[in-house]
């Protein structure tokens, strides 16, 4: 036996064939998307519990190379390994089977009893041939993905050779232990089928190449009427920031992890089998922000998630909260708000549900940051009527959140001519850094909101003809501890304003950070 085979079957003997696998269950919360309503475009994102039989369910490790020909793949990959391991081993004493998918080094492992147990499985007839790689499926996935990867996705900064086969092995990290199978085909599939195995749960690289279109992996797994999950913290996307949609590289993951979620299957974490936190990257400094919508009279519905997509994929990673379209008082996937670290509302006049609207309340509570716009100052009351039984209208959120004073609004018409007040202090004013005030007017009509509390900070002031000015901008210290920041501007038009879109860009970032 080769020198090195007789090491790897060593110390996987040594490490683990001691260890004692029982069945038992999985507790997964499996997260999918939904659409809204047909043709919006717009997806709940929507988390479940699901339990999974052990004996029943394999964990598919794909493509976890030793090198790969980007160095910052590498990198990744090296500081992905010791979480998934440990994702890996506490699965394994569950009695999931590991299937080792290594692709085109098995050479190395040739001489290796989890080779020697993939190669056994009988071969069996598939409801579509499993082939070596699967390409994006146009009639199901749209005419492409997400983020643009033709230059390889390789987001280096050196110059460095690209497309070359630098791996060898499976990353030695990952232990391979004694009952683990190794495979890079068809065989993977054959295994499950002679254990009775249903549920997959794939975990690896990349998920926008190999995760998707490997023979082992999510599309061909999907297409044999497996059960499949995605572990969406313990993967990795080939993406250059420098191509589109030009966000982050972790934001370009997030996009083709939403992308497998509408069109595949759903998505797990490595906490549903270990607990503790979720894998973060530690290049990863992205805020969460967390964006509840639920207004159509100023049409944020649309230009919510184009500013998002266009202005804040390289500082945070955005989470969307809709409206219902069938039911008014109910925001599904809204329990993402306990994970936010900045919140964002644009709601008008919605009963929730306490157990919906606790989720905003523990995060006021907590002294976290919140953002306002336009009808967030009476997000979450009727106006001069109570909620139908089992509904909470909260009347003071204006008051207790954004330190406001919404009583109504002047009438349509007149634009509003905005300024900066004579007696901005510091910091504030550094919300306003390189924005040509003089630019920014207000197409939506000008709200009464005087008297602001004692603890705002106004930053804007508008003024219509024959009208008093009203503040438009302000900071609120809350008496939590907490930092909001609500504008009256928001109606669509003022988001196709590029110095709007600075303004609420230097807003999340500065409030975000000083939370």
């Amino acid at each position: 036996m080769p020198a090195r085979v007789l090491i790897l079957f060593s110390i996987a003997c040594c490490c683990l064939l001691s260890q004692q696998a029982h069945s038992a269950d999985l507790s997964l919360n499996t997260r999918s998307r939904t659409e809204t309503a047909d043709e919006t475009g717009r997806f709940h994102s929507l988390t479940k519990p699901t339990t999974w039989q052990a004996e029943q369910t394999a964990i598919v490790v794909c493509d976890m190379w030793d090198k790969h020909w980007c160095p910052t793949a590498t990198e990744r990959v090296g500081q992905m390994v010791p979480r998934m391991n440990e994702v890996i081993t506490a699965a394994r004493q569950k009695g999931v089977l590991i299937i080792h998918c290594p692709s085109n080094t098995l050479d190395f492992y040739k001489d290796t009893p989890q080779r020697k147990l993939a190669m056994a499985a009988p071969k069996v007839d598939t409801k579509i041939p499993l082939q070596g790689w699967c390409h994006l499926d146009k009639s199901i996935e749209g005419a492409a993905l997400p983020i643009d990867d033709s230059d390889g996705g390789c987001d280096c900064e050196e110059p460095f050779t690209k497309n070359y086969r630098a791996w060898t092995r499976q990353h030695p990290g990952i232990t391979i232990a004694y009952n683990d199978a190794i495979t890079d085909s068809a065989e993977a599939f054959y295994l499950m089928k002679q254990r009775g195995i249903t549920n997959v749960i794939v975990m690896g690289v990349h998920t926008n190449m190999c995760v998707l279109g490997r023979p082992f992996s999510i599309r061909q797994m999907v297409q044999q009427g497996q059960n499949v999950v995605l572990m969406r913290d313990m993967t990795d996307t080939m993406y250059n920031p420098k191509m589109a949609p030009f966000v982050s590289h972790f934001t370009g993951t997030d996009l083709v992890v939403n992308h497998i979620e509408q069109y595949w299957c759903p998505t797990i974490l490595s906490t549903d089998i270990i607990g503790g936190e979720e894998f973060r990257f530690p290049a990863d400094k992205r805020k969460h922000l967390v964006v509840l919508c639920a207004e159509q009279e100023y049409r944020t519905n649309e230009s919510l998630p184009k500013f998002a997509k266009e202005q804040l994929g390289h500082d945070f990673r955005v989470t969307f909260v809709w409206d219902d379209a069938n039911d008014r008082s109910n925001l599904p996937g809204i329990e993402a708000v306990a994970d936010a670290d900045v919140l964002l509302v644009s709601v008008r006049r919605r009963t929730l549900p306490a157990s919906q609207l606790k989720f905003v309340k523990d995060f006021v509570a907590a002294g976290k940051p919140v953002v306002g716009i336009r009808t967030a100052s009476h997000a979450f009351c009727l106006r001069g009527k109570e909620p139908e039984a089992g509904l909470e209208n909260w009347t003071d959120f204006d008051k207790d959140v954004f330190g406001g004073n919404y009583t109504n609004h002047h009438g349509n018409g007149p634009k509003t001519t905005i300024a900066v007040p004579p007696d901005l202090p510091q910091p504030f004013a550094n919300a306003l850094k390189g924005i040509a005030v003089g630019k920014l007017v207000g197409n939506g009509s000008l709200y009464r909101v005087s008297p602001l509390a004692e603890t705002t900070s106004p930053v804007l002031i508008g003024s219509i003809p024959n009208a008093d000015a009203e503040p438009i901008a302000w900071f609120n210290k809350r008496a939590d501890g907490g930092t909001s920041f609500y504008t009256s501007l928001g109606h669509i038009d003022d988001f196709a304003n590029p110095e709007f879109q600075k303004l609420m860009t230097q807003v999340l970032r500065s409030i975000s950070q000083a939370n």
